[in-house]
């Protein structure tokens, strides 16, 4: 789990967690709101209720494709004897579940649950309490898409900054004196073509093919990372473009910068879901 989140429903602050690439929230800290000091047992109701089974049956069946149908069925007979009660890691080892997830730790442990199910709890808990919760849930989701929106123009912007510096080394170590506009235009269009198979590994006219209904153009609809990256392989084209280096050269070794840039962002944690998950489409 990473990427840490806290948001304060009703007086009760709940942590929303990254995991798998879905949004995971706090069981442990909602169950504070019926009962402060002992939060286990008010979550230990809810799953042994028949609805709560019921649903989390569903909800694993229709997004785990590894959930144990006879452990499911074992927890289900087990649940019509009296004084049944059914806890999350008890859950998690008769039926391999993957909506509900048990966290060791002081500080940031816990039962964690996918937000749908996490919703179907916080309405056992209360309605009043889900729809704040949901409220503040979309809220921090608008804020989190609006920074990453605002981060996307900029790296946009500087993307753009850098073509100048780009193109200014072109029109300086390659283009001749003397020559008609149609030459200067396709030799600026044959370099940014450049960069584009470098890291997009297609054209500009090879992208618009696959898409005729596409707006803007390859680079528009590039997620933020790839824009990271863009960015620095211009500043390094122009100076292999000083240094005299042929265009197929450059391709070689622009081609293995983008690689190893890519690598390095997608695997970065601090980075990790903001721009794993930011695939921006225009």
């Amino acid at each position: 789990m990473s990427k840490k989140e806290i948001i304060t429903v009703q007086g009760t602050e709940v942590v929303l967690l990254s995991h798998k690439k879905e949004d995971y929230i706090s069981l442990t800290d909602m169950a504070r709101y019926k009962n402060v000091e002992i939060p286990a047992t008010v979550i230990s109701h809810w799953m042994s209720t028949n609805f709560s089974i019921n649903y989390m049956g569903l909800w694993e069946r229709m997004n785990n494709p590894d959930f144990n149908l006879t452990g499911f069925r074992e927890v289900k007979m087990l649940s019509t004897e009296p004084g049944f009660a059914l806890s999350p890691k008890q859950w998690i080892a008769m039926t391999n579940a993957t909506g509900i997830v048990s966290k060791a730790g002081r500080y940031g442990g816990g039962t964690f649950a996918h937000r749908n199910i996490a919703f179907e709890f916080a309405s056992w808990l209360s309605p009043e309490f889900k729809y704040y919760l949901i409220s503040e849930f979309e809220r921090l989701k608008i804020d989190e898409q609006q920074r990453l929106s605002l981060e996307w123009d900029l790296q946009r912007t500087l993307s753009k900054i850098n073509y100048h510096i780009h193109t200014d080394a072109i029109k300086e170590y390659i283009i001749p004196n003397i020559v008609t506009k149609e030459q200067i235009a396709y030799t600026y269009a044959e370099e940014a073509d450049l960069l584009n198979v470098a890291l997009f590994g297609k054209t500009a006219a090879q992208w618009r093919a696959e898409n005729p209904d596409g707006k803007g153009n390859i680079r528009d609809t590039a997620t933020l990372e790839q824009l990271v990256v863009l960015s620095n392989m211009e500043s390094i084209n122009a100076l292999l473009i000083r240094q005299g280096l042929a265009q197929g050269e450059r391709l070689v070794q622009l081609n293995g910068v983008a690689i190893t840039q890519m690598k390095s962002l997608a695997g970065n944690k601090n980075l990790g879901k903001r721009l794993n998950n930011k695939n921006i489409n225009t």
